[in-house]
């Protein structure tokens, strides 16, 4: 069974966005994190489970679940080791979640931004698909191999970014700007807002793992 995990993170939540994801697509489990718990609440979405410290959670919310529902809670000392996006994240994977999606894992802060991205080499060095999206972006690793249709992207923008080295052979086909056996490395800004030219563009690396996000305009 291909179990989908919905996480709905503590970062900028766009409400309207985030309500109509969730109803839109299909989950199996549907985690809250921190301040992520109250758009839930808010909105009358009850999740199965609601992880972190709760620093930036009203007690009456954390006081609501525990005396009215089923929501299964496991709270956290605010002076941990793993950020509350982890956490969830790692929660996921215990389910045995097959691929995990995360509202709210973006917004003004930039250091948890660049942390959940972070975050999500862990399910992907075991196979699970896991990405990060909000109102005008799409963030997810790949290694190897990737083919982007041009009809089903996100935006019209894609950008590259290596994770964890130099790539000494990175090639884009069918972009508008193709690169073929470049030297791509994570100070290297040359990939950045690419668009596909043909209909499916194809994206292949010899060796690391590279982030992904496909992005469009500001409304």
């Amino acid at each position: 069974m291909n179990k989908r995990t919905m996480i709905v993170s503590g970062g900028m939540i766009q409400e309207e966005f985030a309500t109509t994801k969730l109803k839109e697509l299909e989950y199996d489990v549907l985690i809250g994190v921190d301040r992520g718990v109250e758009f839930l609440y808010r909105n009358h979405i009850k999740p199965d489970y609601i992880v972190g410290d709760f620093d930036s959670l009203s007690e009456d919310i954390v006081r609501f679940y525990q005396e009215n529902t089923d929501v299964f809670i496991r709270k956290f000392n605010p002076e941990k080791d793993f950020s509350d996006t982890e956490i969830a994240v790692r929660q996921a994977m215990e389910l045995d979640s097959k691929e995990i999606i995360l509202l709210g894992a973006t917004g003004n802060r930039i250091d948890h931004v660049l942390a959940n991205i972070q975050v999500l080499t862990i399910p992907h060095k075991e196979g699970i698909h896991a990405e990060m999206i909000d109102e005008n972006n799409r963030i997810y690793l790949i290694e190897k191999e990737a083919i982007l249709e041009k009809s089903k992207m996100y935006g019209k923008y894609f950008s590259v970014f290596p994770l964890d080295r130099c790539i000494e052979k990175f090639s884009i086909v069918g972009a508008k700007y193709p690169l073929h056996n470049h030297r791509l490395c994570p100070y290297d800004s040359l990939c950045v807002s690419n668009q596909a030219r043909e209909e499916k563009v194809q994206i292949t690396l010899s060796e690391g793992i590279v982030i992904l996000i496909e992005a469009k305009e500001e409304n």
